[in-house]
């Protein structure tokens, strides 16, 4: 995507402003609306320890099944900590994982600038990673990181028996398996099993509190005691103990009660959304039928096109959509990402459909 001036930002802005219906996610982050989920009689943590940083930290254990959970400021910081362990545990560096990961394509590659780690991508970009992709790696693996779903190719994830081999396989090569599931509570109403099912299958689990809960910012990692006390040390090395998490963690606890109910809901509200997708000309819905509660459209637009219907459908019909599109191969193809939320289910399929036809009309 370009970059936007100060004079273009104000605009998009003001569009936003002016909007009453948003097609993706929970709608905008309206800091009113962020302060309401944290309860004014919270316990405050000190340094990340006690308050309702533990209370966190018990609940989100027990909802993964796993022993121990420890809340982190940045997913970003989160990760580094705890594939750094485990390759510190095992004597080895190499982190397998799929070419489109998260940890590859939008943190700056940190995990292997600061922390050594030497990061092998198997599989083909363009599909989901499968358990042969990994038979044919030989050399030794500190850890296999797989992300579920995978947000990149539109919210795919793997089939539950592949997912299983693929643990195996690890597991056989001495390896950890962490889950990046900065979507789990998406993966699984996407399984339909409940988050501890997906849990299960993974030594070490990240989950992420801003994405598909809408909370503040804020995750958490979980798994065996022993490995999230030495991901607690390097909390500390990062600069990640800061003096109070308390306001982060208690919008997390607020907006897990409020919304992880409520994903089986958006998960069947995407399936509508598509199945509305397919009359419309110009529009591909990747995966079609979707996997999680989130899919990528392509639009037979080009990005000058689509910038102005989006304009046009904010001011016209106070629709908020996205106000760029991700470019493609060919210029005369755009990818958008629809997550669903809140705002999303207070449009029909119907509604919805009608909004991207007018981005490509």
């Amino acid at each position: 995507m370009a970059v936007m001036t100060a004079a273009e930002d104000a605009e998009i802005t003001a569009l936003r402003d002016h909007c009453t219906k948003f097609l993706a996610g929970h709608g905008p982050m309206r800091p009113a609306e962020m302060l309401a989920t944290i309860p004014s009689d919270c316990a405050v943590d000190r340094y990340g320890e006690g308050g309702v940083v533990k209370e966190l930290e018990s609940e989100i254990a027990a909802l993964l099944g796993k022993e121990v959970a420890l809340f982190l400021p940045s997913g970003t910081m989160a990760q580094q900590a705890v594939l750094r362990v485990h390759a510190d545990r095992s004597g080895r560096r190499t982190v397998v994982f799929h070419p489109m990961c998260h940890l590859e394509r939008h943190e700056g590659q940190a995990y292997r600038r600061l922390q050594q780690l030497v990061g092998r991508a198997a599989g083909d970009p363009s599909r989901l990673l499968t358990a042969e992709d990994l038979a044919g790696i030989a050399e030794p693996v500190a850890a296999l990181l797989l992300e579920l779903p995978q947000r990149d190719i539109g919210g795919q994830q793997p089939a539950w028996d592949d997912l299983v081999a693929q643990g195996a396989w690890a597991r056989q090569a001495g390896a950890a398996v962490h889950l990046d599931g900065a979507r789990l509570w998406e993966s699984a109403a996407g399984y339909g099993c409940a988050p501890a099912e997906v849990a299960a299958l993974f030594d070490t689990v990240y989950v992420s509190f801003y994405k598909g809960i809408g909370a503040l910012p804020g995750c958490c990692v979980a798994g065996p005691a022993e490995i999230i006390a030495e991901v607690r040390e390097w909390r500390e090395r990062m600069g990640g103990m800061l003096i109070a998490l308390w306001p982060n963690a208690a919008s997390a606890l607020t907006c897990l009660a409020d919304r992880l109910p409520r994903m089986g809901r958006y998960m069947q509200h995407a399936i509508a959304i598509a199945a509305a997708l397919r009359d419309v000309p110009g529009v591909s819905v990747i995966p079609d039928p979707p996997q999680t509660p989130m899919m990528h459209l392509l639009l037979g637009t080009t990005a000058d096109r689509f910038a102005a219907a989006a304009r046009a459908l904010a001011a016209e019909q106070r629709i908020w959509a996205w106000p760029q599109a991700m470019t493609t191969a060919d210029p005369a193809v755009q990818r958008l990402e629809l997550s669903v939320g809140d705002a999303t289910c207070a449009l029909g399929p119907e509604e919805v459909a009608a909004a991207v036809a007018a981005l490509v009309a």
